[in-house]
């Protein structure tokens, strides 16, 4: 199936590097709520040295535009920023009773497609940006959409960062790197999160923030926890290991 013949592009803002806009995919009759941010040193971005890409997704009920202290960071390391809000005023609630995870695969499975869809249609217009090697970055139940992706096996993802997500089983997959960032209030469902043997075993690295609430986990959150996250970011890009991580 060809994304592009649902490609189209709506612009309602710009200014200073932020450009918000809403994409319509045709074949879904969706239409996609997301702010791009560009990196500082935009000028070395070119087809022949393609910079990277990473797609934020918001916790659910808090808006995709609450997450500049992330977005901000990652265009000062070179990152073009693609902000995505996946709930709209017409899709269903998401469920709080029953068994969450099958209640609430239909929006996880929903938001995958968006991101697979934006993947397509983006990279054909940002050619001076690497979407073959994403990073997949969610709060909450974003953090659970860029999970179920990764599970897919999409081969443009290479990291996949999770704040706090708490239903969708990390991928064990050592082609990945992954981080969870977690915060202290509510645990993650059973089988979530690697084991410490799996984190061995697979790359991948869980760090638990003291004294950290989920739902601070945006600009309005106080800011020794975004400038915390921000650190254990940071150093994981830089590859730091999950132990200098845990230190940090």
């Amino acid at each position: 199936m060809s994304y592009l013949k649902g490609f189209v592009i709506i612009i309602t803002c710009w200014l200073n590097s932020v450009n918000a806009e809403t994409i319509f995919d045709q074949t879904r009759n969706r239409t996609i709520p997301i702010e791009i941010t560009f990196p500082h040193n935009i000028e070395s971005c070119s087809t022949e040295s393609k910079c990277p890409v990473a797609f934020l997704s918001a916790g659910y009920g808090i808006s995709h535009l609450q997450y500049t202290f992330l977005s901000q960071q990652f265009n000062q390391l070179g990152y073009l920023v693609i902000a995505v809000g996946h709930e709209l005023p017409g899709d269903p609630a998401l469920s709080v009773s029953g068994h969450l995870y099958a209640t609430r695969s239909e929006n996880w499975s929903r938001g995958a497609e968006t991101l697979d869809f934006l993947q397509v249609s983006l990279s054909q217009r940002f050619k001076q940006y690497n979407f073959d090697e994403l990073i997949l970055i969610g709060h909450s139940n974003g953090g659970d959409i860029s999970a179920w992706l990764a599970n897919e096996n999409k081969s443009y993802i290479q990291r996949i960062i999770t704040l706090d997500h708490r239903r969708v089983p990390l991928p064990r997959n050592s082609d990945l790197r992954i981080l969870s960032i977690r915060a202290s209030d509510f645990p993650a469902d059973t089988g979530v999160l690697p084991t410490g043997i799996e984190q061995e075993k697979y790359g991948s690295c869980v760090v638990k923030i003291p004294n950290a609430k989920h739902n601070d986990i945006a600009d309005f959150g106080p800011v020794w926890l975004k400038e915390k996250i921000n650190v254990l970011i940071k150093s994981h890009l830089s590859g730091q290991s999950c132990s200098e991580l845990i230190k940090a």
